[in-house]
């Protein structure tokens, strides 16, 4: 995204809802609408601004460097320790226990960006059982000929006994900067971009044990998205509706404060949880043991638990997100940007939810009833006029949930980079960044559609 307020990034990713959120939320539909005409197939081809590679095949895995790990078939191929390359001492930042880990490397080929980009995000799915965890980092080069260091993008663990999961704060070489999960280029208008990147796995296991991280999804969006207060007007396509459970942020408040509190600050992880239910991710009740029983829809805690980055301090951590719907049996996730509700709307009628990044004043969404510098939420469809049907859940009850936005207002607060807070001051908008979360195996439709959007 742009980086007109930096350092905000967690400003831009916590919903920091500035006005209490009323209960004026549309009612809830008795059932879905019948679907409009609308292709099936990929848009048409046209310039965009994002580009986003991933590494998910045997061929991929083989193409990269390996030291000490090894390439993994079968219906989902991945990456895994063979025989570690090594052993090295971690202390955690956020505990201060130091212990000793066997690690492999795995480092994928250069890969270069279609998209000279002003930023990266890469994302990851994988399986760490206990004793087990992960680190992913990036290595670019400029378009004036130079490289990045090797940049962190995140120490990550699907559970938090054995490591604290964590990005790493202070990263820079005077070019670019590393805020959060993002790399962005310190200044974009001296024309410097990055125009090839690296992406390199290191995966640790406690000495003596046979236990692996699995790997199978390694990937990274870079865009170069201009800088817009507005975008045009798009012509609406499609009129459906998706089954997503809805759940409501605002009845955590309060809970957890070591997991940033609940309530506003949950947008993410509420999301996240809404649509790995949609597609039958569930959580058992032994998963769920340790939540308050008096707390209601306990599996929102749980994703704010397992989602949470430490140094961040909250729930927003994108890849993060997108690697905890991935622990779920038969689900992938991805960071990237879309450039249209075009391309939403395409994704929507092969079935597959999005959910989407976007900062507003109270005045610039109707119905919304606050105004946020981040939040998240989830678009489910569209009516037939064509406007934005999502599950926000910055509302007051589940039931409240559902929400119809205008077409023109949503698709201007989600898809521009720039914009005015409420001090008449210049800020950064999101500029299009969503979470996908789709099958490992998608259908014929799913696939196509995915492609239309850029992933593969």
């Amino acid at each position: 995204m742009s980086r007109a307020e930096q350092p905000s990034r967690r400003t831009v990713l916590a919903v920091a809802v500035a006005a209490a959120v009323t209960g004026t939320a549309a009612p809830a539909a008795a059932a879905a609408p019948a679907y409009a005409p609308h292709t099936d197939g990929p848009a048409p081809a046209q310039a965009r601004p994002v580009d986003y590679h991933a590494w998910t095949t045997y061929r991929d895995w083989r193409s990269g460097t390996a030291e000490g790990t090894r390439t993994v078939a079968g219906r989902r191929p991945g990456v895994v320790i063979g025989s570690p390359a090594g052993r090295t001492d971690y202390t955690d930042p956020h505990t201060g226990t130091t212990a000793a880990w066997e690690y492999a490397t795995w480092t994928g080929p250069a890969h270069r960006l279609t998209v000279p980009a002003t930023e990266v995000v890469a994302s990851w799915n994988a399986h760490t059982p206990e004793g087990t965890w992960l680190q992913a980092e990036l290595r670019g080069t400029y378009s004036d000929g130079t490289d990045t260091p090797w940049y962190v993008l995140g120490r990550w663990a699907a559970g938090d006994q054995d490591i604290r999961r964590t990005s790493v704060d202070g990263q820079r070489d005077g070019k670019s900067s590393v805020w959060t999960d993002t790399f962005a280029i310190d200044d974009p208008g001296t024309g410097l971009r990055l125009t090839s990147y690296r992406l390199r796995l290191t995966l640790y296991r406690r000495p003596g044990t046979r236990l692996t991280p699995t790997v199978w999804r390694l990937g990274a969006m870079g865009s170069d998205v201009p800088d817009r207060f507005t975008v045009p007007a798009s012509t609406p396509g499609l009129a459906r509706e998706l089954a997503v459970p809805r759940y409501s942020q605002e009845i955590h408040k309060g809970q957890y404060p070591e997991y940033d509190n609940g309530g506003e600050a949950w947008c993410s992880p509420t999301s996240s949880q809404m649509v790995v239910e949609y597609w039958g991710g569930r959580l058992t009740p032994e998963q769920l043991s340790w939540v308050d029983p008096a707390y209601a829809d306990p599996q929102v805690d749980h994703a704010a638990r397992f989602t949470y980055d430490y140094q961040y301090q909250g729930c927003g951590n994108w890849p993060f997100n997108a690697a905890y719907a991935a622990t779920f049996e038969g689900l992938q996730g991805v960071v990237t940007r879309l450039a249209s509700l075009t391309d939403l709307e395409t994704l929507i009628a092969a079935g597959i939810p999005v959910i989407t990044s976007q900062s507003f004043l109270r005045s610039e969404l109707t119905g919304a009833g606050y105004g946020t510098a981040g939040h998240l939420m989830t678009v489910i469809g569209f009516t037939a006029d064509g406007d934005v049907i999502a599950n926000d859940p910055a509302s007051p009850s589940d039931e409240a949930v559902r929400r119809v936005y205008k077409r023109r207002e949503w698709e201007n607060i989600w898809l521009r980079t720039k914009r005015y807070n409420a001090s008449g001051k210049v800020v950064s908008g999101t500029g299009g960044v969503c979470y996908l979360y789709f099958p490992a195996h998608p259908t014929p439709r799913q696939r196509r559609a995915l492609a239309a959007v850029g992933v593969r």
